[in-house]
C-alpha cells in the first residue's frame, strides 16, 4: 500500500552513510535534502561535522548535490561556503529537480542515492524515479509550518509500517 513511500533504508543520521558503504553499492553521488537532513531547518551554516562528512564524501570521489524546496538565499548560504552545487525551489516530490541533479552530477540513476528526512517529498519523489532512497531521522524536533502536515501523514505511515513488521529508524535505537 505504501511502497512508493518506503525508503530502501532508514538511518538515524547521515553519519551512518559512509563512502565505504556507498562504494559497496556502486554509488558515486548523493542528492541530499538540506533542512532537517543535514542541519536544523532554522540553522544557516554547516556544522563542522557536516562539513567534514561532505568533505569525506568528496575525497572518496562521491559527488554531493543539495536539492531543497527552500528558497535560493537559504540554500546558497549553506552550500556556497562548502563549494557544493545545489538546486533550490526543487518542488519535490516532482521529478524535475532529481533529473536536474543527475545531469549536474553527470551520473545515472543507479549511481546515485537520495537522502532526506521526509517521506512525502524526498522519498516519494526519488522512488518515482527509481533512485535508491535513504530516510534519515530529522535533525531537529521542530519543523516549519508546511512540514508539520507532512509529519502528521508520516506518523500514520510509520504506524502502518510497524503493524506490517517493517522497522524504521525509531526501532533502531
Amino acid at each position: 500500500m505504501y511502497n512508493f513511500l518506503l525508503p530502501k533504508e532508514f538511518v538515524t543520521s547521515v553519519y551512518e552513510i559512509t563512502p565505504e558503504k556507498l562504494e559497496k553499492l556502486g554509488i558515486k553521488g548523493i542528492i541530499t535534502d538540506l533542512d532537517n537532513t543535514l542541519i536544523e531547518w532554522n540553522r544557516h551554516e554547516a556544522t563542522e561535522e557536516i562539513a567534514n562528512w561532505i568533505k569525506g564524501m568528496e575525497e572518496a570521489g562521491i559527488k554531493v548535490i543539495i536539492a531543497s524546496n527552500n528558497n535560493e538565499a537559504r540554500v546558497k548560504r549553506f552550500a556556497d561556503p562548502l563549494g557544493i552545487p545545489y538546486i533550490y525551489k526543487a518542488r519535490k516530490p516532482l521529478g524535475a529537480a532529481y533529473l536536474a541533479a543527475l545531469k549536474q552530477l553527470g551520473l545515472k540513476k543507479n549511481e546515485v542515492i537520495m537522502v532526506g528526512d521526509q517521506l512525502l517529498t524526498d522519498v516519494m519523489g526519488a522512488n518515482r524515479l527509481k533512485l535508491y532512497t535513504i530516510l534519515v531521522r530529522p535533525v531537529a524536533e521542530s519543523d516549519g509550518m508546511v512540514t508539520k502536515f507532512n509529519r502528521f501523514v508520516e506518523r500514520r505511515v510509520f504506524n502502518s509500517l510497524k503493524r506490517r513488521g517493517i522497522k524504521t529508524w525509531e526501532e533502531k535505537e
